[in-house]
């Protein structure tokens, strides 16, 4: 919304420039001396001569060599007073501004409206809106320019209470009026207040629509998220004929698409003439936004086609996107552009990359393109800290931090959340809790929700549950969801029954709709052998309509996305798929493996319960993987939710057998198993 209010701004700008800028002769017959007596010739050559040589330094922006001709001049024309305020408010030169308005006052020289605006002008672009005010009363006659010209010096600064003051009191206005109140409203986040005031009977009146002023009341819809207000104005606008340019279309496109109209806003993109690159970045990230990765991922690729070269913008939204989706290889794709176009090692696209890879589990590339970037910025250094973590290498991760803290670059609060986490993934409790105190202690940084989250995470996974409560009791702000949660799951790991339940009680309260608080429940009662529990739990979602949400994994094989639910068998080789886990079964328990049937909710047989096991989605997954791929060849499978304690046991064996390096993203980290080892060293 900024990039198009900028736009509107620049361009209204200019127009309104042109009323200011009114040519040196006629100024010069505007404005009158105080009487003078009359000078020789030879003096009046003299003068001419040192008014033309500092129209000339000006000609050459050499301002301040041209100030102290001013200085040599008894009684400075107009025409000297306009050209030096002009190159003052070009070069944003104030001190330079304030000298010349001395000067004039010194000479006695009087200004009249014309030069009176252009001091207005001066003092509204370089800030100093108080001498702009001081201008502004002492005129003895303001035109619209006059009014225009200060209030739009408010607005630029966030001065909206003065400004609406000065628009109130207006004796006349024009869409340049309007244009600049409601473009200050929409720029400093107050789109209400433009509605209302593109609402007032005034503005709906007018004759003739302004595309700035149209294009400043769509920010203002976008921002609000008023689609009905928004179609209104397109309504009005096709109706008044008014000319649609790149301002419009983009006003247009960025309404529909924050207002959740998707399609809408591809329609008017469509319509572009002259597409520059911020209206397909700004389509383009519309559509990951809404969730529809592939049309991004599409509109992306037409993109590389049409010509146009990307920017730093487009391609770190196209990064980020595949980092949310872990679509390593267009991720890749991508990369291979930027170093094909060379793009800047400096840039947020540079960090963009180095988060990409660590969300995909490339960890090897992120470190390469990490220590290719001359001077990295926080970003990629969080992005490299919490890949290693999530990655199970916890040694680098610290590693890192450390160097982090060596290379004079302040951590922020996201940086120690990755340093806690991979303490928490290694189980390196008393390092956890060193970071954890320095965060306020050393680095003068206050502990946030997700600090304490992941220090309760740490210690609960530890069983360390007396030292996590009494960080719980001293917390200065309420627990939140996810802090209970890591409770829960230490609960979970250590049978802590009565905890849990503290725990769970709270999640209830919270989140009453979330299903992973009653699995987690469940699961913990049917460990204990309390079935009458887990039958409570049950009917406790029944009752309040709570699913469970099911279990999905996914693999890429030769490009194309399979997708398998617990017991799946709708995919064309589910009959091969069963056959191969069978012979599989009987292998894994001749090395050795037993199914770990705690959590398996069913009051069954074990035998039941073993069979349950079998179909979980990731082995499923990993199973075609292995039919479908050369001996060999590394898997990376995906899941929804945190693999279950007997797949990752399964996946341990099925590894070190079939000789693979199978990688599987859960929900909160990556497993690399490899010769019957897991990287997290079976700590998750």
């Amino acid at each position: 919304m900024r990039s198009i209010i900028s736009r509107i701004s620049h361009c209204s700008s200019l127009i309104h420039q042109n009323r200011v800028m009114i040519s040196s002769s006629f100024s010069s017959q505007t404005q009158t001396h105080i009487p003078a007596p009359r000078r020789t010739s030879i003096k009046l050559n003299t003068t001419d001569n040192r008014i033309t040589q500092l129209h000339n330094l000006c000609n050459q922006k050499r301002l301040k060599e041209a100030i102290q001709i001013l200085n040599q001049i008894e009684r400075p024309p107009a025409s000297v007073y306009s050209t030096l305020i002009q190159l003052c408010c070009q070069n944003r030169a104030l001190n330079e501004g304030k000298t010349v308005h001395k000067r004039m006052r010194y000479s006695g020289f009087l200004p009249g409206i014309v030069i009176s605006n252009r001091l207005l002008d001066m003092y509204a672009k370089c800030g100093s809106l108080s001498d702009a005010q001081k201008v502004f009363d002492e005129m003895s006659e303001k035109d619209l320019c006059s009014w225009n010209t200060l209030i739009s010096g408010y607005t630029k600064l966030g001065m909206l209470k003065e400004a609406k003051k000065l628009f109130d009191e207006m004796p006349e206005r024009d869409n340049f009026s309007w244009t600049a109140m409601i473009s200050g409203y929409v720029r400093f986040d107050k789109p209400k207040e433009a509605l209302e005031l593109y609402r007032m009977q005034e503005m709906s009146l007018l004759s003739k629509l302004n595309k700035f002023t149209v294009s400043s009341v769509l920010a203002a819809s976008a921002a609000m998220g008023c689609l009905i207000i928004g179609k209104e104005i397109h309504g009005r606008i096709t109706r008044a004929g008014l000319d649609f340019d790149d301002v419009v279309w983009s006003a247009l496109m960025d309404m529909y698409g924050k207002c959740g109209s998707i399609d809408e806003a591809r329609s008017v993109f469509d319509k572009l003439v002259d597409r520059d690159i911020v209206a397909w970045t700004a389509m383009i990230d519309r559509y990951f936004k809404d969730g529809r990765r592939e049309e991004g991922f599409e509109l992306f690729r037409q993109l590389m086609k049409s010509g146009i070269w990307p920017n730093e913008f487009t391609f770190a939204g196209v990064l980020n996107a595949c980092a949310a989706a872990a679509a390593e290889e267009i991720g890749k794709q991508v990369h291979g552009y930027m170093s094909r176009v060379y793009f800047n090692p400096l840039s947020f696209a540079a960090s963009a990359l180095v988060h990409m890879y660590s969300k995909c589990g490339n960890v090897e590339n992120a470190k390469r393109v990490f220590n290719g970037m001359p001077q990295p910025d926080l970003v990629s250094w969080t992005s490299l800290i919490t890949g290693y973590a999530q990655n199970g290498q916890p040694d680098e991760a610290l590693e890192y931090f450390e160097l982090l803290l060596k290379s004079n670059t302040k951590p922020d609060h996201i940086a120690f959340v990755g340093v806690l986490s991979a303490c928490t993934h290694a189980g390196l409790v008393d390092k956890g809790l060193e970071y954890f105190h320095s965060i306020k202690d050393i680095h003068g940084l206050t502990h946030t929700a997700d600090h304490y989250a992941c220090i309760i995470d740490l210690l609960a996974r530890s069983g360390r549950f007396q030292e996590a409560e009494n960080i719980i009791s001293k917390m200065p702000m309420k627990p939140d969801k996810f802090l209970w949660a890591s409770l829960l799951g230490g609960c979970r790991i250590h049978g802590n029954l009565e905890l849990a339940e503290k725990a769970a009680k709270a999640l209830f309260e919270i989140e009453p709709e979330n299903p992973a608080t009653y699995v987690t429940m469940a699961n913990i009662y049917a460990t204990a052998g309390r079935w009458d529990e887990v039958a409570k739990i049950r009917r406790s979602m029944d009752d309040k309509g709570v699913v469970k949400k099911p279990g999905l994994s996914w693999i890429e094989v030769k490009r194309e996305i399979h997708v398998f639910l617990v017991g799946d068998t709708s995919h064309p080789k589910s009959k091969e798929i069963h056959e191969f886990l069978g012979k599989l079964s009987k292998r894994m328990r001749e090395e050795g493996y037993v199914p770990d049937t705690n959590f398996v909710l069913h009051d069954v047989e074990e035998e039941q319960k073993e069979q349950n096991l079998s179909y979980h989605s990731e082995k499923l997954a990993v199973a075609f993987g292995i039919i479908s791929t050369p001996p060999g060849t590394p898997l990376k499978v995906f899941k929804n939710l945190r693999t279950c304690v007997d797949c990752h046991n399964a996946i341990k064996y099925i590894s070190k057998i079939v000789n693979r390096k199978i990688t599987v993203r859960d929900s909160s980290r990556f497993h690399c198993f490899e010769d019957g080892n897991c990287s997290c060293r079976d700590y998750w």
